[in-house]
């Protein structure tokens, strides 16, 4: 039994405070804090008062600092912005706290995704004996265990990976983004990067796609972005060769991108209005639609899935491990949709490996690091349950 503080109370981060909740025998006691209070007292509502709320501004690390002190939690789950990861894992190296977080960090000014400023800390954790857990959402989290479950129960050898992802639902909203609108739109308007043959290659944004016939929803037009997960997974597993991330858009949501990024509203650097700095991008943010309130009338279903190309028992096969998670279903169970759902579920469940002690290391971590049948296990527990199907043609 154990106190969890979860700092960030946006879509996901509503999720897992739910999802903890629900796992009562592991989480004793659950803890959210939150730059914005008002979405915390909204969450105790809908919880029953059964958590326990805070306001806190995770970029100032004294703060946090003195609010895990105050609390005694056995770890923190980090569901804010990705540039509070820093902050967050130096106040956990303060306090000598559990760390982990569902996407790595990313610097405010600069739109860019990079894992060595977090694997920097690995001594540092190693020295208090605590652990960080690195990308325990669904894409980075649960793509990573598919590949290492692969590695381990499936293939001799992994050779080639393609991380596919379609969210094939409708809000009813002419534009909106399923979560962090700041986060998302920053990250699929950078370039493009995949691994090939020992090397990165790159990409403009969005100028590759082609279709994918996604299993339970079918044939959709996906397009290659550079995702985190390509770097841990080619520094974990040198057997491969090539891993590229497919995510599919509708032509409605690239349109209304397209407008966005002509006009300025998508840009990170600060204008002046009526005297004050502020960034387009962060504007834009307040006045879409928010991704927590999306799910009372989303209809449709997510497919995530690992396209694998190995051998087994020296004969060259394919293999897609993938999930199907419906949007009426999330927002039934827990009042969100089901893009909210498929990051907050594994986010629980990677701090639940923590605290029960089958995921246990000194240092930081990423997912593949560890065994995966725990994981896996847990899964269709929590609400995401998988199935490996054989593919006959691979994507080239």
């Amino acid at each position: 039994m154990s106190k969890v503080l979860i700092i960030g109370a946006g879509a996901a981060g509503q999720v897992v405070a739910k999802k903890c909740l629900m796992n009562s025998d592991v989480f004793s006691s659950v803890h959210v804090a939150s730059r914005t209070f008002t979405r915390c007292e909204t969450l105790k509502e809908e919880c029953d008062n059964n958590i326990h709320i805070y306001q806190l501004d995770a970029d100032v690390v004294n703060d946090t600092v003195k609010l895990i002190e105050q609390i005694n939690p056995e770890i923190v789950i980090n569901m804010a912005l990705p540039y509070q990861d820093l902050p967050i894992m130096d106040a956990c190296l303060k306090t000598k706290t559990h760390y982990m977080d569902t996407a790595n960090y990313e610097p405010k000014d600069t739109p860019k995704f990079c894992y060595q400023w977090q694997w920097d800390y690995h001594e540092s954790f190693k020295s208090i004996n605590r652990m960080a857990l690195l990308g325990s959402g669904f894409d980075p989290g649960v793509t990573n265990v598919f590949i290492k479950y692969a590695s381990q129960t499936i293939f001799d050898e992994i050779h080639n990976i393609d991380i596919i992802d379609c969210n094939d639902g409708d809000h009813g909203h002419p534009f909106a983004t399923n979560f962090n609108p700041e986060i998302n739109i920053r990250e699929i308007t950078q370039e493009g990067k995949y691994y090939d043959q020992s090397e990165w290659k790159t990409i403009p944004a969005l100028s590759v796609s082609r279709p994918i016939d996604f299993p339970e929803v079918g044939n959709k037009k996906a397009y290659l972005l550079y995702h985190e997960e390509l770097e841990s997974l080619v520094k974990h597993l040198p057997s491969i060769k090539r891993i590229r991330f497919w995510m599919t858009f509708s032509d409605t949501y690239l349109n209304h991108l397209n407008v966005l990024q002509n006009v300025g509203m998508t840009s990170i650097e600060p204008i002046q209005f009526k005297g004050q700095a502020i960034a387009p991008l962060e504007f834009l943010k307040e006045v879409l639609p928010n991704p927590s309130q999306l799910s009372a009338n989303y209809k449709g279903k997510t497919c995530i899935g690992c396209m694998i190309t190995g051998t087994i028992n020296g004969a060259v096969k394919t293999k897609l491990i993938y999930n199907i998670c419906h949007h009426t279903d999330t927002h039934k169970e827990v009042n969100a949709q089901a893009v909210s759902y498929t990051t907050g579920v594994p986010a629980m469940i990677g701090a639940k490996l923590i605290l029960t002690n089958k995921w246990h290391g000194d240092g930081v971590f990423n997912m593949e690091q560890f065994d995966a049948q725990p994981f896996m296990d847990e899964l269709p527990k929590q609400g995401l349950p998988w199935k490996v199907i054989d593919v006959d043609s691979p994507l080239d």
